[in-house]
């Protein structure tokens, strides 16, 4: 697999603990301890500072961006003059701590006992070490921060002090938005900052292109006195605190974060709700929020939850995936997506690519029904600039961007942002997939065919013919393989157009007697003309199968590369775009990520096992695991094969892909929907699940090294918990009874089924 773990954190069931500081791991750190609630996320950064330690110190809101200074030159058409990113946003845990002269930071001062936890039972994250101040004097101080799940403006802040000598701390609490976008720009324009007659701290800013406003306000509980210091874009209040020996004092910021994405409100309108908001979370105090935020997780745990018995690194693992995932997105709004690093780094600024619909929807949909259909809306809901983006590709119909924040196009890598087409299929897919497993036909008739409609629209433009017209396909595309650029009949991107096609065609000729779809089609100027194009197009596609194998070529002339080996490589050449150049990554081979793999997983029902064999035998061995979203559709394949020891090893790729850093990139932010792809590994592969079929499909397996493990799914509205034990699985269903293929026979439940394993 040519990657190695780094481990340095403790394994616990329910936390992430970090014992002593690993100084050549900070910024890993940094990703590994973020908060997030989908409305606001910030980085596990020390609340203190440093001028010396290495940081990306990062607080962010789902939805707040800007555009690019300058745009990027280009004498061509189609391609991307100008980006659109996540910006850091107002930190609002700055402190600055001061005792006999010395001023608080790690990288200088001399300190024991580091120890740091992130409880998954509660998302409190919590840090504590002794501060040597002289010899003989020490000060154990503890960090711990909050961010509401329920009211998610509100962020709580909690400094715990105590000495064993009588003392004077001076204390710098402030709320910065002079923050700087990977170190380089600040993006807000400063309106004011001030203190109210309440004491309330308040800075109110603004974006520069964008012109979205935020207005955070303060209050602080356990200080004797404050004084006030205003600087550009930054507040701050100023204290100082008598301390006696031996005696603990506790500091605690309420802070309210409000934001206004689409100019909808006022600064004043803003900050009236801030105000009331700060000093109702001040009256109901920090421990309030934190028992609100342990029912919260205690509920997601309760619905969500994956027990693994006999393996506490694969069950930290997985939950790890569970908490982050629910951290970035729980359908809060639909003007959310998941970012590629949610919001716990600037790396991919923030975008959503096609892995949301891919590897994110299944989640919600077997968790979140709700949260699932907001994913889809979002799509729905930027439909206008995906059929800009068709037009400025000389096509018609809504091409989805590969990366996007507002539904524009935000790569202004030619390469993929013209080259590839997973996020239309993708999409396509997405609304595949909701249909089997809600028959939510309410959303079909308002957004799902419009959107089927205008994906197939242009796939059919994007799409050529061959020079006698005997068959159609796509050229000069990129597939999921991202080593692969500029290639003819990318087999993946074939064969997710027909099946956008076919479904399209299916759903059209299934309401033909529904006059509220008919006159949908006829507005949107869909004719019969176009479904007999689309159908023939559809019939005549291209796929690179040799029917006597089964094997699929990735690519026309994939078979004919120059073969590497992939074992060969250096770990120390990792990540390969950091240490190759660019030209050689493309002359070989060696794949990125699954690409055949990955529609056969997509359409699992399809493909026989003796087909999934040929193929994952042929192309696992050519895969370097560069995406994050490769080790986990690798360990899917690799148990349906009985490949049982693969299997474990990419689950633990998958799960832990964050946790011990294997792809060496962690320090810039959590791949998060690789995370999302942890629970696909554990109900898709161990669990031996089908969604893709009319019928859902388990056959469930149990890995030599696990005693048992149990997880649960909603199907219909009904929940289903199943139990794999190494001599049985139970089935416990709640809701209506529920008809499904267990081990190949059909079941059906209402309220218990025992099968012997």
């Amino acid at each position: 697999m040519g990657k190695e773990a780094t481990k340095y954190l403790k394994e616990d069931s329910f936390k992430i603990i970090e014992e002593g500081l690993h100084l050549d791991r900070l910024k890993v750190s940094e990703s590994i301890f973020s908060l997030a609630n989908e409305y606001t996320g910030i980085r596990g950064s020390f609340d203190e500072g440093s001028d010396s330690l290495d940081s990306l110190r990062g607080s962010y809101f789902n939805g707040i961006y800007e555009y690019a200074k300058k745009d990027t030159p280009s004498a061509y058409l189609g391609i991307v003059k100008r980006t659109h990113f996540m910006i850091n946003s107002v930190d609002w845990t700055k402190v600055k701590i001061v005792c006999l002269n010395q001023k608080l930071d790690l990288g200088k001062v001399k300190f024991s006992k580091f120890y740091r936890e992130l409880d998954m039972q509660s998302g409190l994250y919590t840090r504590s070490f002794t501060w040597k101040v002289t010899e003989g004097k020490h000060i154990d101080i503890c960090f711990e921060r909050l961010l509401s799940m329920t009211e998610c403006h509100k962020v709580f802040q909690v400094i715990t002090l105590k000495t064993n000598f009588d003392c004077k701390v001076d204390l710098e609490l402030s709320l910065n938005s002079n923050v700087l976008h990977w170190g380089q720009d600040c993006y807000w324009d400063r309106k004011d900052e001030f203190v109210t007659d309440e004491n309330i701290y308040a800075l109110r800013v603004n974006t520069q292109t964008t012109n979205q406003k935020l207005v955070s306000t303060m209050l602080i509980n356990g200080i004797d006195n404050q004084e006030t210091f205003i600087d550009d874009k930054e507040i701050t209040c100023v204290c100082s605190l008598l301390l006696k020996a031996n005696e603990a004092r506790k500091i605690e910021r309420y802070v309210v974060n409000i934001i206004d994405k689409n100019n909808a409100a006022t600064f004043d309108e803003m900050l009236i709700e801030a105000k009331n908001e700060v000093k109702a979370s001040k009256e109901h105090g920090f421990e309030y929020y934190l028992d609100l935020n342990k029912k919260y997780w205690a509920d997601v745990w309760h619905r969500s939850d994956i027990v693994i018995d006999g393996s506490l690194i694969d069950q930290q693992g997985i939950r790890f995936c569970i908490f982050q995932l629910e951290q970035t997105y729980h359908g809060y709004a639909m003007t959310d997506n998941i970012g590629a690093k949610g919001l716990t780094g600037e790396a991919y600024s923030g975008h959503a690519f096609w892995d949301s619909e891919t590897y994110c929807l299944p989640y919600y949909l077997f968790h979140n029904t709700e949260a699932a259909k907001d994913l889809l809306l979002f799509r729905y809901n930027t439909l206008k600039q995906a059929k800009e983006r068709a037009k400025a590709l000389d096509c018609k119909g809504a091409c989805y961007p590969i990366a996007t924040l507002n539904g524009e196009e935000g790569c202004n890598l030619w390469q993929h942002a013209s080259l590839q087409f997973q996020p239309s299929t993708a999409v396509a897919y997405g609304i595949y997939h909701y249909m089997r497993l809600t028959n939510d036909v309410d959303f079909l008739k308002k957004y799902g065919i419009e959107m089927l409609l205008e994906i197939s629209q242009f796939l059919l433009t994007r799409g050529q013919w061959d020079q006698k017209h005997e068959y159609f396909g796509f050229y000069a595309v990129m597939g999921p393989d991202e080593f692969q650029m500029m290639v003819n009949h990318n087999t993946y991107t074939n064969y997710m157009a027909k099946k956008t096609f076919d479904y399209t065609l299916d759903l059209i000729e299934k309401y033909k007697d529904d006059a509220e779809v008919s006159n949908r089609v006829k507005e949107l100027g869909f004719d019969e003309t176009f479904l007999k194009d689309i159908r023939y197009a559809s019939e005549h596609m291209k796929i690179l199968k040799d029917n006597k194998t089964g094997l699929y070529e990735q690519h026309e002339g994939f078979f004919n590369l120059p073969h590497i080996d992939v074992d060969s490589i250096p770990v120390n050449d990792f990540p390969l775009y950091s240490h190759w150049s660019y030209d050689r990554i493309y002359r070989n081979d060696m794949i990125k990520q699954p690409d055949v793999l990955m529609f056969m997983f997509l359409y699992s029902s399809e493909f026989s096992l003796a087909e999934k064999k040929v193929n994952y035998d042929y192309y696992e061995p050519r895969c370097i695991h560069e995406s994050s979203l490769s080790p986990s559709i690798h360990s899917i394949f690799a148990n349906e094969l009985g490949y049982e020891q693969q299997a474990l090893d990419f689950f633990g790729f998958a799960t832990r892909m964050d946790l011990d850093d294997y792809n060496r990139n962690t320090c810039e932010g959590l791949h998060m929907t690789s995370i999302a792809a942890g629970f696909m590994n554990i109900v898709y592969g161990f669990g031996g699940l089908k969604s893709d079929g009319e019928m859902l499909e388990l056959a469930p397996t149990l890995p030599k090294i696990w005693n048992s493990y149990s997880f649960s799914i909603v199907y219909h509205g009904s929940v289903l918990k199943i139990d794999v034990k190494r001599e049985n699985v139970t089935i416990i269903c709640h809701g209506n009874e529920v008809t499904l293929k267990l081990y190949g026979n059909v079941v059906t439940i209402k309220d218990k089924i025992i099968v012997e394993r």
